[in-house]
């Protein structure tokens, strides 16, 4: 790896080299470099929207941080063999991390081929986001999620607002949100809805749409957390709300203890919600119709690094007012190895003191490890918050 200036070095490195990896440092807002399948080279302001396949270009914060990259300084990871998949020309996605200095990972994959051409590059930030010596994933165990004993953290339900868990996965031969085209995006919502409309018993549902309900409808399900929205500035800076909202939607079972969204960030999230909601069943009826993409070692594929492998996220809206006061909240939640967020997700404000809190790691561990770990931790932080209020 060689850090070079990008005015003096770039057009000497490259010129012997059929495709480049570009990492930029974007402090400078200037210095923004684009390479094609080609190993040409534009410096300035490149604009990324349109055939952003043919790129192969990342902004890792990750990378910035590790090489301790100068302002006008690139990484170079050359050269990069010329990859032609079932996808076209596999590559990363770069302008999120370039954009969003704050993000935990700046990085994303294309496509699910991304991971294994693009190994170099994404393997680190997946051992240090999810804290793993090795790539190594163990065999999926959701355990029985009737007995997960949530029910005995906070039984006067003082603290705890709501409980879910959900997990990520993508079509196996589609690429990802930035390179998906819209009659792509309209058939994975086909076959996913025609798996969706086949669930019985308690899993039986309905689609809707959201190109077709109200404004009324659609806020409604925002304000009771069912429901995904588009301003996600680190997914909107990743393509992800291209076409929107067109052959996107939410299905739920009648006892609304089942979701699943479609064609969000992942292909499909599906989630359980609290007391209800087999999600095990679910995605095993689900794999019977549907292909989903798989990596010997990392697991199940999404397009973030942080969703790999179980992609299981287990979480609660907890009130936690006093020690979400407290200057150490962010390093008392990452020894437990959890996230924090706002009430309504990643970069939000809280509402009344109600926190989202869920398990960081998803890799390396069973999806009922992880959602042991995530209830371990929520009865560590119940403990310092009624310690906080003197109870």
């Amino acid at each position: 790896m060689t850090v070079v200036n990008v005015a003096e070095e770039l057009s000497v490195l490259i010129q012997d080299v059929d495709t480049v990896v570009v990492t930029v440092c974007c402090q400078d807002p200037t210095l923004d470099v684009c390479c094609d399948a080609a190993g040409r080279t534009s410096v300035g302001k490149p604009e990324f929207p349109g055939l952003i396949d043919h790129h192969y270009c990342t902004g890792s914060r990750f990378y910035r941080n590790q090489y301790k990259l100068d302002p006008h300084s690139l990484l170079l990871l050359c050269p990069v063999e010329r990859t032609l998949t079932w996808f076209g020309l596999t590559s990363l996605v770069p302008p999120a991390g370039c954009n969003n200095l704050d993000g935990g990972c700046g990085i994303f994959a294309s496509d699910p081929d991304a991971y294994e051409v693009f190994k170099e590059v994404l393997h680190p930030v997946i051992k240090d986001y999810h804290k793993v010596a090795e790539i190594k994933h163990t065999k999926p165990d959701f355990g029985d999620f009737n007995n997960l004993g949530f029910g005995d953290l906070d039984p006067s339900g003082e603290f705890i607002v709501s409980t879910r868990v959900r997990v990520g996965r993508s079509h196996a031969s589609y690429g990802f949100p930035p390179v998906v085209n819209a009659e792509e995006r309209k058939e994975m919502e086909k076959i996913s809805v025609d798996a969706l409309n086949s669930l019985e018993g308690e899993l039986k549902g309905t689609y809707y749409s959201l190109e077709t309900m109200t404004p009324e409808e659609n806020q409604q399900l925002i304000d009771d957390h069912f429901m995904f929205k588009n301003d996600d500035r680190f997914l909107r800076d990743a393509w992800v709300y291209k076409d929107w909202p067109i052959n996107r939607g939410i299905f739920f079972n009648h006892n609304k203890t089942f979701l699943c969204w479609v064609n969000e960030e992942d292909h499909l999230r599906l989630i359980s919600m609290q007391k209800g909601g087999d999600l095990a069943a679910a995605i095993q009826d689900m794999e019977k119709k549907l292909t989903f993409a798989h990596h010997d070692q990392l697991g199940y594929l999404t397009f973030c690094p942080t969703n790999l492998g179980t992609t299981c996220r287990a979480s609660v809206h907890i009130k936690i007012p006093k020690l979400a006061a407290e200057p150490d909240f962010k390093e008392f939640c990452d020894k437990l190895n959890l996230q924090s967020r706002g009430t309504y997700g990643w970069y939000t404000e809280n509402v009344g003191g109600v926190y989202d809190i869920s398990n960081k790691r998803r890799l390396g561990l069973s999806e009922i490890e992880a959602i042991q770990e995530m209830r371990r931790g929520v009865e560590e932080i119940i403990r310092r918050e009624k310690a906080l209020q003197g109870k």
